[in-house]
């Protein structure tokens, strides 16, 4: 069996859960990142007897709409999926649901599904630190019950939460922008996951692209691109009922 990591990770969090559940899986992971706009997803191709971790964050309760493209045009030929979507300890709504439908359309067999927190990538305050060695225990746990699974021929599909349709998506509330500290360095560009910034000027900034992932912020090497402060105030205000009580994560097999 071929383990395969697929994952929308554009700050990192996502990345870390990913790692963590396949890791336990496989010591032989085969990395898919989907957040590299270059690559022709359709020219990746999975056999029946391979097993996927597809993780993707939960943005206003949808999958990112360029993760579910690039998602789809992979040839999956009945490989067996493992759905991991991940939120910032507020709601994962439809995330899963969509991921479910997503990856069955690209030919994968879903077998288990995982809503797992990490820190919230744009108020960092809430699920800070998270995924933390409570969680990274607690998904070592669902990899194990998982293995069980596969070790049995186990692909009966898990009843995954979540309605259709799907909620409404929201578009991109909060381009970042690059403070008087920016040198043009290019890397935001270089690195955002919808080329949304425009390579010349990274001022310029396609605003029905941007997607709000907040990569641009989160891997700018001088701490020049930020948001909006009063934006960002009211986010943490709208945020800080929901969030602040720490959520547990979920296992569906």
């Amino acid at each position: 069996m071929n383990l395969y990591e697929i994952s929308f990770s554009p700050t990192g969090g996502t990345q870390k859960v990913a790692d963590s559940l396949a890791a336990a899986l496989s010591q032989d992971i085969h990395p898919i990142d989907l957040t590299e706009s270059s690559t022709d997803f359709r020219a990746v191709t999975l056999q029946d007897k391979d097993t996927a971790v597809i993780a993707v964050p939960s943005y206003g309760g949808r999958v990112p709409a360029p993760a579910a493209e690039r998602l789809s045009h992979i040839q999956a030929n009945g490989a067996k999926a493992v759905l991991v979507c991940v939120y910032g300890n507020r709601a994962y709504e439809d995330t899963l649901a969509e991921m479910q439908d997503v990856a069955k359309q690209a030919g994968f067999r879903v077998i288990a599904g995982v809503a797992a927190i990490a820190e919230h990538s744009i108020a960092h305050q809430f699920a800070a630190g998270r995924p933390d060695e409570q969680d990274n225990a607690q998904l070592r746990q669902f990899a194990q019950k998982i293995q069980r699974k596969l070790e049995e021929g186990d692909c009966l599909e898990p009843q995954i939460p979540g309605n259709r349709p799907y909620k409404k998506g929201g578009n991109a509330g909060m381009v970042p922008k690059p403070t008087k500290g920016c040198v043009k360095c290019g890397l935001c560009a270089e690195k955002c996951p919808v080329q949304a910034i425009d390579r010349a000027d990274p001022g310029k900034v396609d605003k029905t692209a941007c997607i709000s992932c907040m990569r641009c912020v989160s891997i700018c090497p001088h701490g020049a691109r930020r948001v909006n402060g009063i934006m960002l105030a009211a986010v943490n205000a709208m945020l800080k009922k929901a969030c602040s009580q720490r959520k547990n994560n979920e296992l569906y097999l």
